[in-house]
């Protein structure tokens, strides 16, 4: 009998599926964003795909694991960029998705499953007068836990700041692979030393969130004849703290035709504004948009969108949903994370457009950052080759912009800073001493040796 064999013998009535070809489908998400990530993840598969239904699920799973030392990696909704999802030494993908109950919500704080949709959790907090306070714009299939363990920001962001924010995730339950599979609690400054870590430390079962409440927000899009004026428009609108909002996006000329429920509404040309916006701000917003030299070109009610087959609601356009949108069309582009300085932002975007006129379509998202409202962007390029495209990186981090590296898989080389962390390696050698978690993802966990 193999290991997996006998894996699967350990589980008793935990629901797996090994039929090759759904294995495969649950083998992936969305690392094919990157040509790079495609040719290494390419190959990559799980054995069988196990269902756990809850923690105490979990713990059988994490026993029979260790027993017979099979790689598991823990899968949500699918919708990362990066290969979070995708096992890369075979082994079980744990999907989630059963662990899908909104557990309680009181005073701005929501205790939630790690497999619910966002979307679901959305409505069901929207029952009691709440709703989340940032998604990513993948949120009708996502879950909470897999934004929570592979994203870092996003719808809300302009608030709210990054998931990593204090006060954005109070709490997560997780089950460890320790000598002794346990479930521990983790709070504050604890709990978030395993966001954004792909499930190699740990999996998370249950989360407490900041939530907000509820509002009617009303997408907008706002045209502009020239890039530059519409980024102008964009960062003023997400100063304006009078203004309620949950997403202040920007894309160049380049990128409306690609967009199928929004081009028609775009002068041919026009650079775009993507707005979110309560009910009390419209108004204003619609005044300041005329003042700016920009018109109105879309307006509709965001969750009567988000609730309509078929229709699409404006944040789907945005963040890593505008890459998506080229790819749709032509698979011959792909993108960067940037992260500009709060100091001559919009200078430092111009002259970044300066260098690329050609390869590159500019897209930013405006959030808080150190006290300032800065941006990120998530410019879409044309792909030659990986020399270029590492160029193009190069030029970037000369002029000061910060890279979110999306073609390499490990968490850290996917980061600002790119160098193995001795904290992160505790984290790893503490909670999955046996390195069975998401393996081939933690650069810091290279070196370590499995310990039983």
């Amino acid at each position: 009998m193999s290991s997996i064999e006998t894996f699967l013998s350990l589980l008793g009535d935990i629901p797996v599926q090994t039929v090759p070809a759904l294995v495969k489908r649950k083998s992936r998400d969305f690392y094919w964003y990157s040509p790079i990530l495609k040719r290494q993840l390419d190959s990559c598969f799980a054995d069988c795909i196990v269902m756990p239904r809850n923690e105490e699920d979990l713990l059988k799973i994490a026993s029979a694991a260790r027993e017979t030392k099979t790689r598991l990696t823990p899968r949500g909704g699918g919708t990362g960029n990066y290969g979070q999802a995708v096992p890369m030494e075979g082994g079980a993908v744990i999907e989630m998705t059963e662990l899908n109950k909104l557990l309680w919500v009181k005073d701005g704080v929501a205790r939630v499953q790690a497999g619910m949709n966002m979307l679901d959790l959305d409505r069901a907090l929207q029952e009691q007068g709440w709703e989340v306070r940032m998604y990513p714009s993948t949120k009708r299939t996502a879950t909470i836990g897999g934004f929570i363990a592979g994203g870092s920001g996003g719808i809300g962001s302009v608030r709210w700041g990054g998931l990593s924010s204090p006060g954005n995730v109070l709490a997560l339950r997780l089950m460890t692979l320790g000598k002794e599979p346990e479930v521990v609690e983790l709070r504050g400054e604890d709990a978030r030393s395993v966001l954004h870590t792909y499930g190699t430390t740990g999996l998370i079962t249950e989360l407490e969130i900041g939530v907000e409440p509820v509002v009617n927000w009303q997408d907008m899009a706002v045209s502009f004849a020239s890039f530059e004026e519409a980024a102008v428009f964009a960062r003023d609108i997400a100063l304006q703290s009078g203004i309620q909002k949950k997403l202040v996006s920007v894309v160049d000329g380049d990128l409306p035709p690609f967009f199928a429920s929004l081009r028609e509404h775009v002068p041919e040309g026009y650079s775009l504004v993507i707005l979110m916006i309560a009910p009390a701000g419209i108004e204003t917003v619609k005044l300041l948009a005329t003042k700016a030299g920009g018109k109105l070109c879309y307006e509709a009610n965001t969750r009567d969108m988000e609730n309509t087959s078929g229709a699409t609601p404006l944040y789907e356009l945005t963040w890593n949903h505008t890459t998506l949108q080229v790819l749709k069309k032509d698979r011959g582009y792909t993108y960067l994370q940037c992260g500009y300085p709060a100091d001559g932002t919009l200078d430092k975007v111009a002259e970044i457009r300066a260098l690329f006129p050609d390869e590159l379509m500019m897209h930013l998202e405006f959030f808080p950052m150190g006290g300032h409202v800065s941006c990120a962007a998530l410019p879409v390029i044309r792909f030659t080759d990986e020399d270029r495209l590492n160029h193009i990186i190069a030029e970037h981090e000369k002029r000061g912009v910060n890279i979110a590296n999306p073609h390499v898989v490990t968490i850290e080389e996917g980061g600002m800073h790119r160098v193995a962390s001795p904290d992160l390696a505790a984290i790893k050698t503490r909670y999955d001493p046996m390195l069975l978690l998401n393996p081939g993802k933690m650069f810091s966990a290279r070196t370590l040796e499995p310990q039983d």
